[in-house]
Parts: C-alpha cells; sequence; structure tokens
C-alpha cells in the first residue's frame, strides 16, 4: 500500500517503507526519545531498539484520501515527562512529512512501548 499524490505533472507514489523511514528519523531526532520500538514486539520476539533498517516494524500507516494517520511505537528515557516527549514526537513527525514528501498528516498517535534508564 503506498500514498498517492496527484499534481499537475502526473501521479506520485509513495511507499509505506520510505514513510516509515522520515518518520523514525524524525522521531529518534526528538530528545528524550531512545529509539523506535517494535509494534508487535512479542510476536517479533524482538523486545529492544530498532535500527534505521527496522523502522517500518515501529510505524503504522493508514491512509486515506492524500491525508495519512500515523502511529508511532517508541521508547523513552527514564525521568522525563512522557506526555511532552510524545508531543514533540507529534510535531516533528507532521512536520518532516510535510516539508519531506509533501503528504499532510490527519492525526499521529504516539505509542510508548517501554521506558528505558539512559546511561550517563
Amino acid at each position: 500500500m503506498a500514498v498517492k499524490i496527484k499534481t499537475k505533472d502526473g501521479l506520485i507514489d509513495i511507499s509505506n517503507g520510505v514513510i516509515a523511514t522520515v518518520v523514525g528519523s524524525a522521531a529518534t531526532s526528538n530528545y528524550g526519545v531512545v529509539g523506535m520500538a517494535s509494534k508487535n514486539a512479542i510476536r517479533d520476539g524482538f523486545d529492544g531498539i530498532l535500527n534505521r533498517a527496522n523502522y517500518k516494524r515501529g510505524v503504522v500507516v493508514k491512509s486515506e484520501n492524500n491525508e495519512i494517520t500515523v502511529d508511532v511505537y517508541i521508547i523513552v528515557g527514564y525521568g522525563l515527562k512522557i506526555s511532552e516527549v510524545s508531543r514533540n514526537v507529534q510535531g516533528s513527525v507532521k512536520y518532516n512529512l510535510k516539508n519531506q514528501l509533501g503528504i499532510d498528516t490527519k492525526a499521529v498517535n504516539v505509542i510508548v512501548q517501554s521506558v528505558k534508564v539512559l546511561d550517563e
């Protein structure tokens, strides 16, 4: 499934893998986000931090009428305000999707899978 954008010159298809990479990079660039988590940690048998190649395991993209809804699964650092970190992730993801891909987001849902103690 891909997002289709109609322009004056034709149709552009953007795959969910590309969207997941942009979303994952935007999310992990925020202070307090330790990394991306798998949306199905038990099924995948992986409860650690996803690397850049596996960001699509931690992002769910739902498309409708040139707008998308994105679910982002993250790991937050211990001792930080989860609501503030989540709000920053939402803003960053919306901005990067609009700025880099030209996609309007209907909603960005942030799901905190776990909290990890940061190494000092």
